[in-house]
Order: C-alpha cells, then structure tokens, then sequence
C-alpha cells in the first residue's frame, strides 16, 4: 500500500509539472496566476497571491464557502477536531472543489496524519494542477518522509509559479545536495 501511494503521489506530481492550468482556472485565477509568476518583487507576489487564494476560495454555494472558513477559523485557533469536522463535511459535499480538499490536507497535516493529508494534496492536485500551496504541502510531506527528490520537484513547480517564496528557496537550497549531489 505504501509504494502505491509513493507511485500515485509520483504520477500525480508528475501530471502537475506538465499541465496547465485546468477549466475551472479559466479566466481571473488563470491571469492572476500568469501575473504571480511573473511578479517583480515580493509586495506585489503577496498581493497577487492573497487575490488568487480569494478565487480559489470561491466554491459558488454559500453554504460550502461558510465551512471553508469555519474550518479555517478553526486551524487559525488550533481547534484540529473543529477544523477536521467542517472540512470533512465540506468536501463530502463538495468532491470537485480543490480549495476545500487543500484545507482539509492542512488540517490533517496539523494533526500530524501524514498520509490522510497526501491523499487530500493528491486531490486537490487532481482537481487544480496548479495549486502552489498544495505542492508546496507536498514537498514538506515529501521532505519529511525522507524522499527528497520528489520534494525537490515539487518544491521547484512551486517556484515556478511564486517566484519570491523564500521557505521555498530555502528548502531548494537545503535539498540541491542530496538530489543534484555535489558539483565539480
């Protein structure tokens, strides 16, 4: 079962690294997106990234949106069991929407439950190939499990995608050893 999840986790990184963005970043999240891996300086990648992280945010069902940020209230007080408990409800009831599927990850990742919180960043990478902040959950996942070359991949897409993310630039930097091994 390990393995199978290791060769998923894999393809799905893989499938991340080559696509582009999928239906649902049509249009404003697409664009910001373009804008965010293009950004200048750091002020205006925040900016641009707290404007996309507000499309992704938007599920179109008021009820939906309303336990997305229950749970995320609930993680920004340390209350995991409230945070699992709407997120859960919310992506039972919400399978197609990838900003629910990332929350849930963090939570469960908060919680320590690894291998729940790679299945919940294996799906929202399914549902938004582009999710920086679900690769960039991934690579930590993967760094933490001793695979490094696959946190170096994902660590790297995300760079692509937020060029100014110092933890990411950190964690590239900590990797090149152990993945590219030492230059002549």
């Amino acid at each position: 079962m390990r393995k199978h999840k290791s060769a998923v986790a894999a393809f799905l990184l893989a499938s991340a690294l080559t696509l582009g963005p999928v239906s649902a970043q049509e249009g404003s999240a697409a664009d910001l997106l373009d804008q965010l891996a293009q950004a200048e300086d750091e002020n205006a990648a925040s900016r641009l990234e707290r404007q996309v992280r507000q499309e992704w945010s938007k599920s179109g069902s008021a009820t939906m949106d309303l336990l997305l940020k229950r749970g995320q209230d609930a993680l920004d007080v340390d209350n995991i069991d409230a945070a699992l408990e709407h997120l859960t409800a919310l992506t039972d009831h919400a399978p197609e929407f990838a900003e629910g599927w990332h929350s849930l990850a963090l939570a469960y990742y908060r919680a320590e439950l690894f291998g729940p919180a790679a299945d919940a960043l294996e799906r929202t990478l399914t549902l938004n190939p582009v999710h920086f902040g679900a690769l960039r959950g991934l690579g930590a996942i993967f760094e933490q499990v001793d695979k490094p070359h696959l946190a170096y991949d994902a660590y790297s897409r995300v760079l692509s995608l937020r060029p100014h993310d110092s933890d990411v630039i950190e964690a590239l930097e900590r990797l090149e050893l152990r993945v590219n091994g030492q230059t002549l």
